[in-house]
């Protein structure tokens, strides 16, 4: 054995597992004080890296589900002032059956039904400019996807989320087809001696059937009358007329390829072709053409622009003219350009359609649709546009004898008013509900369906970083006890070491 002073070997060997050892406890003491497994990026660089991510995406998840409870009760406030003013139509359309009652009203008593429904009119537009969350307006249409046209015969009808805004330039929409209603048109004018000898007219519209038989103390005029009563009475949607030339006309109320009706007459040519045959009226005619040269779909008057179609999905406009305004607008667009006859004679050429169509105007769109960030990423958005529930916005376009345009406008001071109101009032409380419906499904589908998808998500995403990130206790204390019983034998040992120098005294004595 030999012995050395310069150099104690096995105290450096102990101090340096002593060292280590406390390295460990210390490193034990932080992951037991902090709960954590990794404290520093040396710990672990990869591990560090995923679990900030998922820090990352825990914090947006928890601001997603907070921004998704917040929009929650924004649709239900809205839904709330929506309800309310459901009640109010609802007793307008009370009083306006109460108005209608002609035999039994005088003009105070309808005076009365006047005021009261013009208070619950101003209480509407009330509760439509007034109702809001924060400071943001809920129901005053400018959180929606409005817009106006230019254009005598174009109407804007509506615009979704996906319609893009055009309020600087706006949509150019091109007409290629004009709507038109089912039409039948007598080929015999229907004369005395026709309606002298008894002529039995018959019209059919979806099941339901009107007919008259004339007398010899009718007329043309009135045989066509007393149908019109008859149509009237059994609900029809039908119009009748009698033309300059004697020949009876049959239109339906509505445009498009969606309805017909059936004739027939005793006399061939005056409504059917063939006497005592049933006839199916000519078909009508949907709009056909294009916004922004995007395709559109049409139906009757409506012209919708497809799902997908850049600017313009679901942009919606009615155009109104006639099939003769669509050549009357060629004929403006070829008036300046002539051909050389044979004889060196100008002459005009024949008017016709381009196949892109003949601009009817402009609709220019506001996109100010509300969108919620739902999700812990970018893109994660959802939306809705929420519409004007001013009186002046709703029941627009209906046609009625009253010539009233919206609901603002109904008067039940007389007969035609009140049930022209009636018309009114009913499709104002189909927009609402239908809209009531809309916010419902948003929430119910939409918002409280992901904000549960979001819970589970965050759950199950915490769970993740905590196997990663967090120290197992029971573990560690057990790896603590044993640095400590390390670093305490190690400091006993370094003593040790320290005293093997000695031995060298003995050999001096």
């Amino acid at each position: 054995m030999s012995l050395r002073i310069n150099h104690n070997t096995s105290a450096i060997n102990s101090h340096r597992n002593l060292q280590a050892n406390q390295a460990s406890m210390a490193k034990t003491l932080e992951r037991l004080s902090s709960g954590l497994k990794i404290n520093r990026a040396a710990e672990g660089p990869a591990a560090l890296v995923i679990s900030e991510q998922m820090r990352a995406q825990i914090a947006g998840l928890n601001q997603a589900i907070d921004n998704s409870e917040t929009a929650v009760s924004l649709v239900q406030t809205a839904e709330a002032n929506m309800s309310e003013i459901n009640n109010l139509l609802t007793s307008m359309r009370q009083l306006a059956i109460h108005a209608a009652n002609e035999g039994v009203n005088d003009e105070v008593m309808l005076a009365a039904d006047q005021k009261e429904i013009e208070n619950a009119l101003s209480t509407i537009d009330r509760i439509s400019s007034q109702a809001q969350f924060g400071n943001k307006r809920l129901l005053d249409g400018s959180r929606g996807a409005f817009g106006t046209t230019t254009g005598e015969d174009l109407e804007f009808v509506g615009a979704t989320l996906n319609s893009g805004d055009s309020r600087e330039n706006g949509f150019d929409v091109k007409i290629t087809q004009a709507a038109s209603k089912s039409t039948i048109l007598g080929a015999t004018a229907l004369t005395d001696e026709i309606v002298k000898a008894g002529e039995q007219l018959t019209v059919i519209e979806k099941g339901r059937m009107a007919t008259y038989t004339s007398n010899a103390d009718d007329t043309a005029a009135t045989v066509v009358q007393n149908l019109r009563n008859e149509i009237n009475r059994k609900g029809l949607e039908l119009d009748i007329s009698l033309t300059e030339e004697g020949q009876i006309e049959i239109k339906h109320k509505d445009y498009g390829s969606a309805y017909n009706f059936q004739v027939s007459s005793s006399t061939a040519g005056v409504l059917s072709q063939d006497a005592n045959e049933i006839e199916i009226s000519e078909v009508g005619k949907d709009v056909k053409g294009t916004i922004n040269g995007e395709s559109a779909v049409g139906v009757g008057q409506i012209l919708t622009g497809v799902k997908g179609a850049a600017c313009v999905d679901g942009l919606s406009v009615r155009y109104y003219g006639e099939g003769k305004d669509l050549e009357i607008a060629a004929d403006c667009e070829v008036a300046d350009l002539v051909v050389e006859g044979e004889e060196g004679q100008e002459q005009e050429p024949r008017p016709e359609i381009p196949e892109d169509g003949i601009s009817a105007g402009r609709v220019f769109v506001a996109q100010n649709s509300m969108k919620f960030q739902v999700g812990a990423n970018a893109g994660q958005t959802v939306g809705i546009s929420m519409k004007s529930t001013n009186p002046e916005n709703m029941a627009n376009g209906i046609a009625n004898k009253s010539n009233y345009q919206s609901l603002a406008d109904i008067d039940v001071t007389n007969f035609q008013g009140a049930q022209d109101a009636l018309k009114m009032i009913d499709t104002a409380i189909n927009q609402v509900t239908s809209d009531r419906g809309e916010l419902g499904a948003f929430q119910k589908n939409t918002l409280e369906s992901n904000l549960s998808n979001l819970r589970v998500a965050n759950e199950n995403l915490v769970s993740s970083e905590s196997i990663i990130r967090d120290v197992d206790m029971a573990k560690e204390m057990a790896t603590f006890t044993r640095n400590q019983i390390m670093s305490e034998s190690a400091t006993a040992m370094l003593a040790q070491a320290n005293q093997l120098p000695q031995n060298v005294l003995q050999l001096l004595g």
